[in-house]
């Protein structure tokens, strides 16, 4: 079994065996990873619920008393390192959260039960807690990820490596962002634990809405081997009408179509309700689910899907309230007609009975339809350009930012002191290496790739201004340094 170092040169894994990957999954990307261990009875099933956990912390240049020469450290471990400052003392509770899956699953298994979870890790989440010491963590993660009694239970989705934005991050970087993240996650887990990552979850629910960009985002998540993204409801429109899904809880296909004519597609599953822990922490999406009947789809009947994701760790309820009302449902759902299933199980289970990607209803990204009724696919991104800025002018609520969890926030409009630095760090980056695939192995080359990645997080824009901001400004700083100097 080939197995890849987990650091090189101090620095995590996360270029420079993109042709090893890339070869070692080709024969096994159209093959189902769950369907032959699942117990799932699905002709019996009559609806099922999926829950995922998000991880996620961002790395800080906060180990020092200096900004400017200070450690790049993960967050909680300045979180521990300071517990007196504002929340900083749930920092071992975020740390048990992080590990916690590992005991949960082991003893729902050893009951004999069936429990479900699917997980998303940041890149910088998994480094951070490395460079802490956390190995107990990491060792329960992996023991549940590759031993056979525990690993049907456990499906991770991928995310960008830094936690980017996807519709604002440059979309050359946001590549980047995926593919290392599948390095640095098959360095830590393994081939064969990447070859079962079908399924892509993007950083705060953020779905491109730009034609070129959305369509730029499914083609680099095809290109990577992922089968299906996860998606809010209300980032996708249906193309005949410009509402949303009549119906969220089935598998839809995202079609993305560039202004010059190309089209990608992805299957998409699609979330509801915003990104309300309580959802998750207090299981709702099983109670939601028992309230379903079999619904037609292509002249077959099949079990309706509720799927939710909320983060892992943050409030009260997720750290007191989800473990035993997880507990509590896996014992009551678990060979029920009403089972927790993972969605690359469900869609394994769907196909096998008969079901094809193409029978799947359609959605695009949300205020797509208003430009294609002013232009064709192939007219080419001036036009493109020209409807957008006709849109923007008739309607001040028209944008081409992109959806995520919430409406109220946009990821562009307020973050200029911060996406400034962001954008030069990245034209520096691609102008000093234009060719990536070249370089992937050095170790500037890494160098320079972690610092940009780890600039391009989405809490540096989230908080808006403050510390956070002169953080992300910070490693930028370091990035264009990098380049400037050892290019």
């Amino acid at each position: 079994m080939i197995e890849l170092p987990e650091y090189t040169g101090g620095l995590p894994n996360i270029s420079g065996s993109g042709k090893l990957l890339q070869d070692y999954l080709a024969g096994s990307k159209d093959q189902p990873v769950f369907l032959a261990d699942s117990d799932v009875r699905f002709a019996e099933v009559q609806s099922a619920f999926a829950v995922a956990l998000h991880m996620h912390q961002p790395l800080i240049p906060a180990g020092g008393a200096s900004l400017e020469t200070a450690e790049i450290i993960s967050n909680l471990k300045h979180m521990m390192d300071h517990p007196g400052i504002g929340d900083n003392h749930n920092a071992t509770v975020f740390l048990d959260c992080y590990r916690r899956m590992g005991r949960i699953l082991k003893q729902l298994i050893h009951e004999g039960l069936s429990p479900r979870v699917m997980l998303d890790y940041s890149g910088t989440l998994f480094h951070g807690l490395r460079h802490m010491g956390a190995d107990d963590a990491m060792a329960d993660l992996k023991e549940i990820t590759q031993h056979p009694d525990y690993r049907r239970s456990v499906e991770w989705l991928g995310i960008g490596w830094g936690h980017p934005v996807a519709p604002s991050t440059p979309v050359q970087d946001f590549r980047l962002h995926v593919e290392a993240w599948r390095h640095h996650f098959a360095a830590i887990f393994g081939l064969d634990a990447l070859s079962r990552v079908r399924g892509f979850s993007p950083s705060e629910m953020a779905l491109p809405n730009h034609p070129d960009v959305a369509w730029n985002f499914v083609k680099t998540l095809k290109d990577n081997g992922y089968q299906w993204v996860l998606v809010q409801e209300h980032t996708v429109e249906q193309p005949d009408n410009g509402h949303h899904s009549r119906d969220p809880h089935i598998p839809h296909r995202l079609v993305c179509t560039h202004s010059n004519g190309q089209t990608e597609s992805i299957i998409a599953i699609i979330k509801t309700q915003g990104s309300d822990t309580k959802l998750v922490g207090q299981m709702q999406p099983y109670y939601e689910a028992k309230s379903l009947n079999r619904r037609s789809l292509a002249g077959r009947m099949i079990p309706p899907l509720v799927t939710q994701i909320a983060d892992g760790e943050n409030g009260g309820v997720m750290m007191n309230e989800f473990p035993p009302k997880y507990r509590d449902v896996v014992r009551e759902c678990s060979g029920s007609r009403h089972p927790a299933m993972n969605v690359t199980e469900y869609l394994e289970h769907l196909f096998a009975s008969g079901v094809k990607e193409s029978d799947l209803p359609v959605v695009q990204p949300v205020l797509q339809r208003r430009i294609w009724e002013r232009m064709q696919p192939g007219d080419g991104p001036e036009t493109l350009a020209r409807v957008i800025a006709n849109l923007k002018k008739e309607d001040q609520r028209f944008h081409m930012d992109g959806g995520s969890w919430t409406q109220s926030i946009s990821w562009v409009n307020g973050y200029e002191n911060v996406l400034g630095p962001m954008e030069e760090s990245s034209v520096l980056f691609h102008r000093k290496i234009p060719n990536p695939e070249a370089v992937a192995g050095d170790y500037r080359y890494k160098n320079a790739l972690f610092h940009l990645l780890a600039s391009q997080t989405s809490c540096y824009r989230y908080w808006g201004e403050g510390e956070w901001t002169n953080f992300g400004r910070e490693i930028c700083r370091r990035t264009k340094a990098i380049l400037q100097y050892d290019f």
